[in-house]
């Protein structure tokens, strides 16, 4: 039962800011806000009785602040500061809050809100995710793509890729007889909204996932889910990854010098039709080679493919894709597994007699060169150490001679010096100073 809010003038109560959707957990919604009252409004909106849970979706300029929750009682919520029954998520461009059990009454949000935006309230939160087609094979490149819906209504809203996190994983089932018996949960991709690759347009709502099917084939889940700090939302689908319908190898010639190198191509004409298969190929060699290859209009399941003609010796590389339609009318491309070849260098010829009896002779002569080489350098070597050992010799001799006669010549004349000295008497250390003087007799003169 949808319950509306009573008027008490002839005006009509304004709700919402630019678009204001409200749905009510169980059954009560809103009115809505036309686009045009946004700026008179100045981001008010009134929350009616009866709601019991909402989220907001407000969209900002891009790098600026989050908003500010102005409550009817006055009291301010911020993306730091708000109470555990809110849950805000923030980004550069955008918030979204869930309330549960909000307070009756005009609300008002604050901040840089972009002129002419959708503010939205809703109260269920879901997705839709496009299924994956069948037959799906391996290498396969696939589109498919995936919604947030708010009360069963696409989500859109500039720097709304931020917002949110949408991941993709293949879950084996385990069954015996397919490749993915033994595998894991494999993360195999996301989805995105910003117009790159497969995406058509950014901001439209509409989310394009990005699915790596290089996987082993098999049964599977796949499981999509959406998720930030507010929400998290899941969905499944069971599936085949079917095995690659083109298969492709090298065939070696029997002379890889002189021969041509082959690419076998076989195409599995119970699942994709002959007639419209067309590959194309590259083939990358050494010294930057890079030579196309295509093929189209095959006549035969089983094809035999000339290589161009290679002759430098290295690694060869060949990549390629095909573009072709399964039995049932759709039309699919396949990457193809990247195939190697080498051409490698023959052997040289063992040498002859002759070739072996000039290196003899020419690594004697070298061999005898060196060591008339070492022998003149050890000659050299020895002699210039014999003449500066005898150098050093010599003049620590001479050093050692001359102070011992300098030694001699000083102790002789010491010797000398002493003999002179007894001839002049006593010394003044052998007078005895104590003895008195002898006076002169009075009388005597």
């Amino acid at each position: 039962m949808i319950a509306k809010h009573l008027v008490t003038s002839k005006k009509i109560l304004v709700a919402l800011v630019i678009l204001l959707s409200t749905v009510f957990s169980t059954s009560v919604l809103a009115d809505v806000v036309p686009s045009s009252e946004a700026s008179v409004l100045k981001n008010r909106f009134r929350i009616d009785h009866m709601v019991d849970s909402l989220t907001l979706l407000v969209q900002r300029q891009y790098g600026s602040s989050p908003v500010v929750i102005v409550l009817p009682d006055g009291s301010k919520w911020y993306a730091s500061r708000h109470p555990k029954e809110v849950q805000w998520v923030d980004g550069m461009s955008g918030d979204i809050v869930t309330i549960h059990k909000p307070m009756p009454g005009p609300w008002q949000l604050i901040g840089r809100v972009v002129e002419g935006s959708k503010i939205q309230k809703f109260s269920k939160l879901g997705i839709k995710v496009e299924a994956l087609p069948q037959p799906l094979f391996q290498g396969e490149r696939l589109k498919v793509t995936a919604q947030l819906l708010g009360d069963e209504q696409r989500l859109r809203m500039p720097g709304l890729d931020y917002l949110v996190e949408w991941t993709a994983r293949f879950i084996s089932e385990r069954l015996p007889s397919d490749e993915n018996f033994a595998a894991a949960t494999l993360v195999v991709g996301s989805y995105k909204d910003y117009g790159e690759g497969l995406d058509e347009r950014p901001n439209d709502g509409i989310f394009t996932g990005k699915i790596n099917l290089n996987q082993p084939w098999g049964h599977y889940t796949f499981q999509v889910k959406v998720r930030n700090n507010v929400f998290s939302r899941e969905r499944q689908f069971k599936f085949m990854l079917s095995p690659i319908p083109i298969e492709i190898d090298v065939l070696e010639p029997e002379d890889p010098l002189d021969g041509r190198w082959k690419l076998y191509v076989k195409v599995d004409e119970a699942v994709v039709q002959l007639s419209e298969t067309h590959l194309d190929f590259e083939l990358v060699g050494p010294a930057g080679l890079q030579l196309p290859i295509s093929l189209s209009g095959l006549e035969s399941s089983q094809s035999e493919i000339i290589l161009p003609e290679v002759s430098d010796f290295g690694s060869y590389r060949i990549k390629g894709m095909a573009a072709t339609t399964t039995l049932g009318g759709r039309e699919i491309v396949l990457a193809l597994p990247e195939r190697f070849f080498n051409l490698i260098e023959p052997p040289k010829p063992p040498p002859t007699a002759e070739e072996m009896a000039a290196r003899a002779a020419k690594k004697a002569a070298i061999d005898e060169t060196k060591a008339k080489d070492d022998a003149i350098f050890w000659i050299i070597t020895i002699n210039v150490t014999i003449l500066v050992l005898g150098s050093l010799g010599l003049l620590i001799w001479r050093k050692r001679r001359n102070l011992k006669e300098a030694l001699a010549a000083t102790q002789k004349r010491l010797d000398e010096e002493k003999e002179k000295e007894k001839d002049l008497g006593p010394t003044l250390d052998e007078i005895d100073l104590t003895m008195p003087e002898d006076l002169p007799e009075e009388g005597k003169g």
